[in-house]
């Protein structure tokens, strides 16, 4: 696991993850927060890890306090050589303990972060307790599930009847997980992405960026991907890995800063390539564009104060809603139980879509407030317009959501617009994205 590598230059366990002080004072609370994402109790452990590190440091300082005063007596004793003698000995054997006192601290830092670097995120009040997606809450439904005069099909089966879809091809060039898009599909695909932009930027205020897809490990710690999460992503000979979505690359453009709170808040969106290795998912969806290993994405990131968040967090729900709403593709809203959550969230909300060749709802986008989770892992802070002198500066909160996967949107629209026949309707709002193209087929 490439992780110790940037953990003693970039990770301090005092900065990042959970709050340790808040754990120990909250210690049953904790608990039972960990036990409902799944964790056993580990308050205990964590309480012992911290009393060894504070054990540590302060031999460490206690020593190099030493150092210091011995250096002063040395000077003050050049004319008395039996005492510079004795002074200097001392001074010798400090020198040498302090590499031994310096190696305890890390160690000790070391065996605390690797515990709180793979607990997840303490859900918020209001999620729904829970094992696993059986436990997540509906919250509302949007729009009418067509009704056809004939069988609807699936996406790959359309897609492949109208020869715009291959996977065969794919699987030659690259293998399994992944797929060809043609003609009209292809170009409707270039069309999804340009008007999910036009919407974020124009009615939400989203800044457009466009980010790099290879990133340092530190950045995929930063948003909680790493080290927990290693099998999930693909990486580079050189120690790089390519990004699973946007956020891990924008939710760091804040890493590492001081914020002004009245620069906030910040919102960005991204339309990315993202690579997935797919490695726990062995077996499920292994037809079609579901579940892929390349795929692009449209993403939000938003980074708010902590006042900010109740009100980001319906907000970019809204905005993914309205990519949905104006496709006219029916939908519902889920609330997350805390055993389904990601591993960075407080709270998630997942916007289903209908798919009526399958019969099912399936996940289209999440939209994620994190808290302060991933701004302690990238010690990124902001300073209040307001602040009591000598107070520590509060870590930023930061929110993230799919609007919208490109594939998945488009297998929406190949099963929601399908035609007798097996052509396909062209959404309205899609229209000036094609010239006026109408029907693909």
């Amino acid at each position: 696991m490439r992780y110790d590598a940037f953990v003693k230059s970039s990770v301090g366990v005092c900065e990042t993850m959970l709050d340790v002080s808040w754990i120990l004072e909250n210690a049953q609370d904790f608990d039972a927060a960990m036990q409902l994402r799944g964790v056993s109790p580990c308050s205990k452990r964590i309480a012992q890890l911290d009393k060894e590190r504070r054990q540590a440091t302060s031999l460490l300082q206690e020593a190099q306090t030493q150092r210091h005063q011995l250096a002063k007596r040395i000077q003050e004793s050049r004319e008395d050589p039996s005492t510079l003698s004795h002074l200097s000995e001392e001074a010798r054997c400090l020198k040498e303990r302090l590499p031994v006192l310096e190696e305890q601290v890390n160690a000790a830092e070391k065996a605390l972060e690797d515990v709180l670097s793979r607990l997840p995120n303490i859900p918020a009040e209001d999620v729904p307790p829970g094992k696993d997606e059986q436990d997540n809450v509906v919250l509302r439904h949007w729009g009418e599930k067509p009704t056809f005069s004939f069988s609807p099909k699936t996406h790959d089966v359309l897609g492949e009847s109208l020869g715009l879809l291959d996977f065969s091809l794919a699987a030659i060039l690259s293998g399994t997980r992944f797929a060809i898009l043609k003609g009209a599909l292809a170009r409707l695909e270039r069309a999804l992405s340009a008007f999910m932009l036009d919407i974020h930027t124009k009615e939400f205020g989203y800044q457009e960026v466009s980010p790099p897809c290879l990133v340092r490990p530190e950045i995929l710690y930063g948003t909680g991907q790493f080290p927990k999460f290693t099998e999930d992503m693909f990486s580079t000979t050189d120690g790089r890995w390519l990004i699973p979505t946007a956020e891990v690359v924008v939710t760091n453009f804040v890493r590492e800063k001081i914020l002004e709170e009245k620069e906030l808040p910040l919102r960005f969106v991204a339309h990315t390539p993202c690579f997935r290795s797919e490695a726990g998912s062995a077996g499920r969806d292994t037809k079609g564009l579901i579940r892929m290993h390349q795929f692009s994405k449209v993403e939000l990131v938003s980074i708010t104060s902590p006042a900010q968040s109740e009100t980001e967090f319906p907000r970019m729900v809204q905005a993914a809603e309205t990519i949905l709403q104006r496709l006219e593709l029916p939908y519902r809203v889920m609330a997350l139980s805390t055993g389904d959550m990601g591993f960075s969230a407080k709270r998630t909300y997942d916007l289903e879509v209908w798919l009526p060749g399958s019969d099912t709802y399936r996940e289209i986008s999440s939209c994620s407030w994190c808290g302060d989770f991933q701004a302690r892992r990238m010690r990124a802070r902001y300073r209040p317009s307001v602040r009591q002198e000598g107070s520590a500066l509060p870590f930023v909160h930061s929110f993230n959501g799919s609007g919208l996967p490109i594939g998945r949107t488009l297998v929406a629209i190949m099963e929601n617009y399908q035609q007798e026949g097996g052509s396909l309707r062209v959404p309205h709002v899609l229209k000036p994205y094609l010239e006026g193209q109408e029907v693909i087929g």
